[in-house]
């Protein structure tokens, strides 16, 4: 029996609800912490993060998502294979120091074969193989865990590292991993093909991470440090089984994806073209989403990012010949499909309306003369990294974009370095001003000063006795390193906390200007003669300096209330400055305030 997504959703959720676990909505598109290794939520545990590191309690030990991803890695590829996709749903069930290896295999053949109905017979498994640089060994626990639920160890597959060891970025938590794979059959591949291989026999469906670990990268490669916990995150892409249950080649042809590309065959007067269609599709729900989630089109972090996404669908549906503004209609028709598993979609639908139109109407003004002009250059066959900086500059190119259409034609563009020589100089003169900084540099300063990052228990005290770490001199300042230190690092739009430092008998030493942030470390920025290294002291925050930033902090939260209020829900927070003497907020609007 055909199955659709919102029934595979509500199957998998249902499942693991009986099984214990709490049933949590999917979290935002935009972390809600910072998290200096991702800009979206890549996957099912992001938003769990705190929990698996110990520094966070859960609402409880057994959790279960569907959790809106967004995986920036696939964007070229999209369009271009039957599976690749941006904007995806990942669901999950997860156990925080609860079940370990055996409950997550048990749970995961029961559901494969009860509610999916798949035949045990067809069902394949991957394991870790181990790792010399990690020091770890084959996961011989999950071979005999498998065995166990009756999978023979002819189809218990090792596979290296880069197959079956997970982590959600360079550093944080990760562990090895066991997948499950559907053997499509021999009309699909080769008798000697194997899962993890590059074959369109085997199709994985569903990853079991066994999280043991929080990474750490080092000069002398990746430190594996054990979770305070042993924990599971497992992850099914809801797409990829709705391409199973359906029976389907491609997830462009399931229920979520079907309608979208019926409206681009309406709306194309030119040759009906694949994978502009396909990119269409794609890009438009990743584009709602994104609006949905308070992401609006600029030319930094996330909102490139989105940018990005709507300019290749505009140049895709322009090509084929899409006349008028058509991103609304996708917006809508993602709306209708997805709004009633989503409400927020259907809350924030005339913000999404709104930013698609303005998008698509100004990128379309240059996107003529930007075509022409990569047309008379590609015609040459030559593009250089000057020619790219334009049509960025002065057309809006992305020059992801610029490098796609390039390589469609033919005319690879090698010229990446001197393109960001170009674009780091614009920054420079951008940000050229008294207060410019070099952060970069002052950043590996910091983490040079001492080995261990400094404990901030500036939450908890304002006058702490530690000691010296570290002392050195960056642009003509003094920047020192404490062990446990109560002043709060510039981020994030705030100010950093000032202060003096005083030695035992309470004679000040040193005047504390700044605190600069390096990720989840800091230095503090001293007027004055640096005490020792080693040396004790007292650090103290100025507590009416703290307290006046804390009030104006919460002063841009009723400010942005107050502008929902009176502007609507579409309004939200696009940067800050928040100082003890003042206060600036940032917003979006898609219009002048009246």
């Amino acid at each position: 029996m055909t199955m659709t997504s919102d029934e595979i959703r509500e199957r998998f959720l249902e499942f693991f609800e009986h099984a214990g676990h709490l049933r949590r909505p999917s979290a935002s598109l935009v972390p809600a912490t910072f998290d200096e290794t991702v800009l979206l939520t890549t996957a099912g545990m992001h938003p769990l993060k705190g929990y698996f590191l110990g520094i966070e309690q859960p609402p409880a030990q057994l959790l279960t998502s569907c959790q809106k991803c967004f995986r920036t890695t696939d964007i070229e590829n999209v369009g271009n294979t039957s599976r690749h996709l941006t904007f995806f749903e990942m669901l999950g069930n997860f156990s925080i120091g609860g079940y370990f290896k055996q409950g997550a295999i048990e749970q995961a053949w029961a559901l494969a074969l009860e509610g999916f109905g798949f035949d045990p017979a067809d069902i394949w498994v991957t394991v870790f193989e181990g790792d010399e640089e990690l020091g770890l060994g084959p996961d011989e626990d999950a071979i005999a865990h498998w065995e166990a639920v009756g999978v023979p160890r002819e189809r218990i597959v090792l596979c290296p590292r880069s197959e079956n060891f997970w982590q959600a970025g360079p550093t944080g938590p990760c562990g090895p991993c066991s997948e499950l794979y559907l053997d499509r059959g021999l009309e699909y591949g080769a008798p000697d093909d194997l899962p993890g291989g590059e074959n369109e026999r085997f199709l994985e469906f569903w990853n079991l991470v066994f999280m043991q670990f929080d990474q750490d990268l080092t000069p002398e490669g990746p430190v594996l440090t054990p979770l305070p916990a042993p924990s599971i995150d497992t992850g099914l892409g809801l797409n990829r089984m709705a391409l199973i249950q359906q029976g389907v080649e491609t997830i462009f042809e399931t229920d979520q994806f079907a309608p979208l590309m019926e409206l681009g065959r309406e709306l194309a007067t030119r040759t009906i073209d694949e994978r502009a269609l396909r990119i269409l599709a794609d890009h438009s729900r990743a584009m709602t989403f994104l609006i949905g989630d308070g992401v609006v089109p600029s030319n930094e972090d996330r909102g490139y990012i989105l940018r990005r996404v709507m300019r290749r669908a505009i140049q895709q549906g322009t090509r084929i010949g899409i006349e008028g503004l058509f991103l609304p209609s996708y917006a809508e028709q993602v709306i209708e499909t997805m709004g009633a598993s989503y409400p927020e979609l259907v809350e924030q639908r005339a913000t999404i309306m709104k930013w698609a139109a303005a998008e698509e109407e100004g990128f379309k003004r240059t996107l003529e003369q930007g075509t022409k002009l990569l047309d008379d250059l590609l015609a040459n066959g030559v593009l250089g990294a000057a020619d790219a900086f334009r049509l960025h500059d002065t057309f809006g190119f992305p020059i992801e974009l610029t490098r796609e259409i390039a390589a469609e034609r033919g005319v690879p563009f090698a010229q990446d370095a001197q393109f960001t020589e170009l674009m780091d100089a614009q920054r420079t003169r951008s940000a050229a001003g008294p207060g410019a900084r070099k952060v970069g540099r002052a950043e590996e300063v910091i983490r040079d000063l001492s080995a261990d990052p400094v404990q901030f228990v500036g939450y908890e005290e304002l006058d702490v006795h530690t000691i010296v770490q570290g002392v050195a001199q960056e642009d003509g300042r003094t920047l020192l390193k404490l062990a446990e230190s109560p002043f709060y690092a510039q981020g994030g739009g705030q100010v950093g906390d000032i202060g003096v430092l005083s030695a035992a008998d309470g004679s000040q030493l040193a005047r504390v200007v700044d605190v600069v942030r390096a990720g989840d470390d800091q230095a503090l920025v001293i007027d004055g003669p640096a005490p020792a290294v080693g040396e004790r002291v007292v650090a103290s925050v100025d507590r009416a300096a703290r307290h006046a930033t804390q009030c104006n902090h919460t002063a841009t939260h009723l400010l942005h209330a107050a502008l929902r209020t009176v502007l609507g829900e579409h309004v939200h927070q696009a940067g800050s400055v928040v100082e003890p003497d003042r206060l600036r907020f940032d917003f979006t609007h898609h219009g002048p305030i009246k």
